[in-house]
């Protein structure tokens, strides 16, 4: 089966980052925080998830009365990023925002500089958000389907545009042709907005991109719609079909944010952690913040992310080897 199962929605990652254990007599969850804390972002600033994991920040530093920095550190995939996590103190006080391509660095690289099952404590999902599927108004397929018939007729001459190699959206279309057997073309831009640019422009026949991205382009009539990839319809484009209603049972592929810490950090100090972080995503404001981006806030219980990431990382794992992918 090839269905990638959720537990709530997008994400934040999470993780304390300083060389040795601070609190040596078990960091009491009574007395976290002791000091500041950083929130690592393997990721520019600006994106969809250093949007998070500053919104978290906020909250955190307003409960707790300690100053939160979000301290981005992008590079690599997200791995030094995540390095830095993975080797920091397990006292809470350095977390991990990081976006679910995580899942996906395993199978890329053949030598990864920490375990992401093993390194890493899964908090909470945080955020999940659809990919939408759209092509430039000349192209001749106007439904999920049409673009299946004519890609199983025309096998590799239909080419799309994604944010990047391994990039959310890239992976969508990858599960998209494990689950169909199509063969179309990959062209990787490096982001969201060149790759959008390059379907209006021609360039490419389609799309793939995250659907607030996306959404403008297709009712300015630059773009035309075909499919979102979660089993439900975004909330952000409530008209536009499924993958899964247009044809391709069981697809299910959201894009999130997820919250970790390191993988000693004390049951207590992690529970405190999603208590806090679990309210402050429940809060009108917050939602409201991520509504208007097009992503759905999510409080997952640290049970449900774990076997979430446990999902994803075999899912991937057969993916990536049936396409090939390989990072460059």
């Amino acid at each position: 089966m090839w269905k990638i199962c959720r537990s709530s929605i997008s994400g934040l990652l999470v993780l304390a980052s300083t060389p040795a254990f601070a609190q040596r007599d078990g960091a009491p969850a009574a007395s976290y925080p002791a000091r500041p804390l950083r929130i690592i972002v393997p990721q520019s600033p600006g994106a969809s998830t250093d949007l998070t994991a500053r919104l978290v920040a906020r909250a955190l530093s307003e409960a707790w009365k300690q100053p939160v920095v979000v301290d981005n550190r992008p590079g690599a995939g997200t791995i030094i990023g995540t390095e830095l996590v993975t080797r920091a103190a397990p006292d809470g006080h350095t977390l991990l925002v990081v976006a679910s391509g995580i899942t996906v660095n395993p199978s890329m690289h053949k030598r990864m500089p920490y375990d992401t099952g093993r390194d890493l404590a899964p908090i909470s999902q945080l955020t999940r958000f659809s990919n939408l599927l759209a092509a430039h108004p000349g192209f001749p397929a106007k439904t999920l389907q049409d673009l299946l018939a004519l890609a199983k007729a025309k096998p590799g001459t239909i080419n799309y545009a994604s944010a990047g190699l391994a990039s959310g959206t890239h992976m969508s279309m990858e599960l998209l042709k494990a689950m169909t057997g199509i063969d179309l073309v990959h062209i990787p831009y490096t982001g969201g907005g060149p790759a959008v640019t390059a379907a209006i422009g021609g360039q490419v026949q389609l799309n793939i991109g995250t659907t607030v991205g996306v959404l403008p382009h297709v009712r300015s009539g630059k773009l035309r719609a075909i499919a979102v990839t979660t089993a439900a319809r975004s909330p952000a484009a409530p008209d536009v079909p499924t993958f899964a209603e247009s044809g391709v049972a069981g697809y299910d592929h959201g894009p999130w944010n997820g919250l970790f810490a390191p993988a000693k950090t004390p049951p207590a100090i992690l529970a405190k952690i999603h208590t806090e972080v679990a309210r402050a995503l429940q809060a009108p404001d917050v939602r409201k913040v991520f509504a208007n981006e097009g992503v759905e806030a999510v409080a997952s219980a640290p049970e449900a992310f774990a076997a979430l990431v446990r999902t994803e990382l075999a899912t991937w794992a057969k993916v990536v080897k049936a396409a090939g992918i390989k990072a460059e």
